[in-house]
């Protein structure tokens, strides 16, 4: 048998402000907007059995002589308050024990109270070496302004809001419900003005009464050098329009930087790959690469292996931080052997092929097939 007093936690000499203090700790344990166990709802439910049948000196009498059977058989519903579903917590709160300190308590909002616009977001793609160097873009946005013709009153030019008489101005009104567990006050958004707080008689035909109206706006914006994909700038107050006389938001531009078909970028350092020969391998070289700077020599030291890194100091991307300062350009060495040779090519090869073993090179029938044919 289902046990309110242990729902509850509490005993069975409970007094009211008990069952009221376990309800609130329990609510907040249980509601499915903070719990999401499968089980939290039916154990919410419950809970508002339990606390509705306790809270009533009737039915709490009932109940502890003959359970819930008792109860049904004495008329009471079983369903509890909650049976067809239930609002905010805070809500319930509202209107059980009209408000709950520290919990977050309905708390009057001035709706005339200057209000900040929203911020807005804007990505833009550009080259990878425009990413090295900076660039200036022109850039359209959509954003709302406050309406030119009723400077962000809503209201025809000539013309003024008017408070509302319904809420007197606060956006809110005070509505009692009756519910099982008895009657609650409980503060609602006014119908009259949707919670402006004032009524439009006469609205401004360009802004239809809103006080902002959407804009297209060309922007220009000055990317710096060295940003990379996921970099992040802030225009100020280039966001929409305050209400009330409140600031415009910002605008943040997201970077996206299309990758190079040459130039692999790590933080700031620039990784490029180079194919070198055999000889140039073992004996050395200088060979002319591409840099985001331009054309430039590096030396390929002798002895090099597959794998090897060249380093050119202070030839990768710029800090946006601080553009004089610059990361590596680091050189990724590759010996390619060759698949294709001529005949001269190939008689040097065997010739170091007997040096470096001591051995004649055989050889294959297809080598064979094809000189006999020259």
């Amino acid at each position: 048998m289902t046990d309110y007093y242990e729902i509850l936690g509490v005993s069975k000499d409970a007094t009211k402000d008990e069952i009221k203090s376990a309800f609130r700790k329990m609510a907040r344990k249980y509601h499915p907007d903070v719990n999401k166990a499968p089980d939290a709802e039916e154990k919410f439910k419950e809970l508002g059995k339990a606390y509705e049948v306790l809270m009533d000196d009737n039915k709490r009498a009932t109940y502890d002589r003959f359970g819930e059977e008792g109860l049904q058989n004495q008329g009471y519903s079983s369903q509890g308050p909650f049976a067809n579903g239930f609002g905010d917590l805070n809500d319930i709160f509202e209107s059980f024990f009209e408000g709950f300190g520290g919990f977050g308590g309905s708390r009057r909002v001035d709706p005339n109270a200057p209000t900040r616009g929203e911020n807005l977001r804007l990505d833009i793609e550009i080259e990878f070496e425009e990413a090295m160097f900076g660039v200036e873009k022109d850039v359209k946005i959509d954003h709302l302004e406050t309406c030119p013709s009723c400077k962000g009153t809503g209201a025809k030019a000539g013309s003024q809001p008017v408070t509302c008489p319904t809420c007197g101005g606060r956006g809110q009104v005070q509505q009692t419900t009756q519910t099982i567990l008895g009657s609650f006050a409980q503060i609602v958004t006014c119908p009259k003005c949707h919670g402006k707080g004032k009524i439009i008689s006469d609205p401004c035909p360009d802004c239809k009464g809103q006080g902002r109206k959407e804009v297209e706006k060309t922007l220009n914006v000055k990317i710096p050098k060295g940003v990379d994909t996921g970099s992040k700038m802030r225009l100020s107050g280039e966001g929409d329009a305050g209400s009330n006389g409140g600031p415009s938001g910002d605008l943040y531009i997201i970077i996206h930087v299309k990758p190079s078909k040459y130039f692999h970028r790590d933080g700031m350092n620039i990784y490029t790959k180079l194919d070198v020969t055999p000889s140039q391998a073992v004996l050395g070289d200088e060979i002319e690469i591409k840099t985001i700077d331009g054309e430039r020599k590096i030396s390929i030291p002798t002895g090099l292996q597959s794998g090897d890194r060249v380093t050119i100091k202070g030839a990768g991307a710029p800090s946006v931080s601080n553009p004089s300062m610059r990361g590596d350009h680091i050189v990724i060495v590759n010996v390619k052997t060759p698949t294709h040779i001529s005949n001269e090519e190939r008689r040097l090869y065997e010739s170091l092929y007997e040096l470096e073993t001591g051995r004649v090179k055989k050889q294959s029938v297809k080598e064979k097939i094809k000189g006999a044919f020259k």
